[in-house]
């Protein structure tokens, strides 16, 4: 497929990529993400990159990229009640020589055009620098939760949890991935055991390259620690959760002191939870567990007797950034009747801007179209960076208004309380977050 008609400052050009290039995107990545690791064991990794969506762009007279980004075709990323296609923007860097000319600007157009023909309404992304997406249009959506937790630390009691098993193995696609995948894909579906209540931003790992990249155990990957372990809670030998380890050891006049580096942590129930926390804070020679991405609302929170010991921390998590408007609105569910008209700007997608009036019974299908702000005058103003920041239900349109970035409208004849309205409807009972960074 040619590609859009973005345009490059003079002296550059876009470049497709092909696996032949592996080596020159180690070359480039490595100088926008600096590391201690050879080209060689680098390439010697699976790569997660979708080849036919990673661009490059490169100079005039320079061998190699000068400039790099990549998405992932995410066709069943979770938005509130439902599912969308996706663009998940990765792999986002430029060559230090080259900064401050406008190829960032260039390749994020680039991408949103071909999100645009693809008929993906989203974009989302990790942002390495968290001041860059905003003014793309990207927003802030979900934060996740970061712990350092005593080894031993008291937890609450859970009906049924005594009744579950827990076995440890070294973590292998071929022995756990379908285990894996199925149990991930349960728990973001049905978080809290109701159907149709699923967490917004679990997104799976789709494509095979995803699958292979997640899966290897590179020492590259282990930066001094053990290779990755899998510990998985089963009831009456039936899986019900599992997480993914790597230890550390360091021996110390005061004895052996460990430290338990937790990656995806999932459970299908509250028993299960238990079962496999209480498990993960009493291995011997260890006095730390460090989980590395957990939705804010994880059944740790509750469980944990002293959550302040644990040193709670909330970066964020995944951004969002609506490439359609119209069909993002309609393509999620709402926590509460909705009958309201939202204003949207969106400088870098004009088509976007306009006045849309969304209707939607709570948990109900939606309906959004364009209205003339003449006969339907706008309840509510944004941009759409805050509309990306609320679409997923873990910021509040009503603490956005309170700084300043939604406007609420009274107007003659108008309903009031728009605001509260929307604000509550746009909510999710249950927190947004990815399990995995991409």
């Amino acid at each position: 497929m040619a590609l859009p008609q973005i345009a490059l400052p003079a002296g550059y050009r876009w470049r497709t990529l092909t696996p032949d290039d592996q080596r020159l995107v180690t070359e480039l990545d490595t100088w926008a993400f600096p590391t201690g690791h050879a080209h060689d064991d680098i390439d010697a990794a699976p790569s997660p990159l979708t080849w036919d969506r990673a661009i490059a762009i490169e100079a005039e007279g320079l061998d190699g990229l000068v400039a790099l980004h990549a998405s992932y075709p995410f066709a069943h990323f979770p938005v509130p009640g439902a599912e969308l296609p996706t663009a998940g923007l990765t792999w986002v860097g430029v060559h230090p020589q080259h900064r401050r000319r406008g190829l960032l600007t260039a390749m994020i157009n680039l991408h949103l055009a071909r999100s645009t023909e693809r008929g993906e309404a989203l974009s989302a992304l990790f942002a390495a620098e968290a001041p860059i997406y905003g003014r793309f249009g990207y927003g802030h959506a979900a934060d996740d939760l970061r712990l350092e937790i005593p080894r031993g630390a008291a937890l609450r009691d859970v009906p049924g949890a005594e009744r579950h098993t827990i076995r440890i193995e070294v973590a292998t696609r071929e022995k756990h991935g379908a285990l894996g995948d199925r149990l991930h894909h349960a728990a973001g579906a049905a978080p809290t055991g109701v159907p149709g209540i699923n967490r917004p931003g679990w997104v799976t790992r789709e494509t095979e390259e995803l699958q292979a990249y997640w899966w290897a155990d590179s020492p590259i990957y282990r930066d001094g620690r053990e290779s990755r372990r899998i510990m998985i809670v089963e009831l009456d030998g039936e899986p019900r959760g599992y997480v993914t380890f790597r230890r550390t050891l360091s021996w110390e006049a005061g004895g052996p002191r460990g430290r338990v580096h937790a990656g995806e942590v999932v459970a299908l129930d509250a028993a299960a939870a238990r079962a496999l926390w209480g498990a993960l804070l009493d291995l011997d020679l260890t006095n730390e567990v460090a989980p590395f991405v957990l939705p804010v609302d994880d059944a740790i929170t509750h469980l944990l007797v002293d959550l302040r010991a644990a040193a709670p921390r909330t970066p964020d998590n995944v951004w969002v950034r609506l490439v359609d408007v119209a069909a993002a609105l309609a393509g999620r569910q709402y926590a509460a009747d909705v009958d309201v008209t939202l204003a949207v700007t969106d400088p870098r997608l004009p088509a976007n801007a306009g006045v849309y009036r969304l209707q939607a019974e709570a948990f109900g299908p939606a309906t959004v179209e364009r209205v003339d702000p003449e006969f339907d005058a706008p309840e509510l103003s944004l941009d759409v960076r805050e509309l990306g920041a609320a679409y997923l239900g873990g910021k509040s349109l009503a603490a956005l208004a309170a700084a300043g970035l939604v406007t609420e409208h009274r107007r003659p004849g108008q309903r009031e309380g728009a605001l509260a309205r929307a604000s509550t409807a746009f909510g999710w009972p249950v927190a947004p977050a990815s399990s995995w960074v991409f």
